[in-house]
């Protein structure tokens, strides 16, 4: 097997099972949350700052871009590669995968809620290392499907790093209900990220749990859930967020 058919076998299966790279983090982060900088409390609370606006500014990446996709495109799909359409526009017309810089931002937030930037650079690489691979099946899977199209297409954008001169507003106009019905699991997600480093540092700090420092970490999970709860009911239970021409 060549180097090229050995790196997209593997990217194919990285994208079945990309949901679960968010583990990885949980498990690496226990060593480092433990070893983290004693920091000032204003400190802290700039990092934490810093940390949820990043995760913030991923969700309103993610938000517009599923928002404004047709349907025919692969978005949350885990079993194969799907593509009807050649997306171009919208945050399409600024790098090739916006969903995944979406996903570094949050997941980068995450990790910098540890306090520990080693922890950031850590991520980091391995973040690189695991969608690079599910980066070039994609490629090798679109430039097969599209041809010259996607060539000269991708040929005008980067990857990762919007190139902002070159937006075109999106064909498909935005629909809430799209984000609503597709993101409520990745909200779920990165919102259990945030309070489990936070239940971890509190425990490490303190030597066991001190609830009361939890307070508003617990409130905001519990809200969530509940939302979550009912997206998903009104999604598997009734046609209130099914949309005509939408994935």
């Amino acid at each position: 097997m060549s180097l090229l058919q050995s790196m997209e076998r593997q990217g194919n299966f990285l994208f079945k099972y990309r949901g679960q790279f968010p583990l990885i983090l949980f498990i690496l982060a226990i060593p480092f949350i433990y070893y983290h900088s004693r920091i000032g409390e204003e400190i802290e609370t700039y990092f934490m700052y810093t940390s949820i606006t990043l995760s913030a500014i991923g969700f309103l990446i993610r938000f517009y871009t599923i928002g404004t996709t047709p349907k025919g495109t692969s978005g949350r799909n885990t079993k194969k590669q799907i593509a009807t359409v050649l997306n171009s526009t919208g945050m399409y017309s600024l790098l090739r995968h916006p969903l995944y810089l979406g996903n570094y931002l949050i997941w980068i937030g995450i990790a910098g809620a540890t306090l520990n930037i080693y922890f950031v650079i850590i991520i980091s690489l391995l973040f690189w290392l695991y969608y690079e691979r599910i980066i070039f099946a994609e490629e090798q899977f679109l430039k097969s499907k599209f041809g010259e199209t996607y060539l000269n297409w991708s040929n005008t954008l980067p990857a990762f790093i919007p190139k902002l001169s070159n937006f075109k507003k999106s064909n498909t106009p935005f629909s809430l209900i799209s984000v609503l019905r597709r993101e409520y699991a990745s909200v779920l997600s990165a919102t259990i990220g945030f309070a489990y480093v936070e239940v971890l540092k509190n425990y490490i700090i303190n030597g066991s749990l001190v609830i009361n420092k939890l307070d508003s970490t617990l409130k905001i999970l519990s809200i969530v859930i509940v939302v979550v709860i009912v997206l998903r009911s009104l999604k598997h239970h009734t046609n209130l967020l099914n949309e005509k021409g939408r994935s």
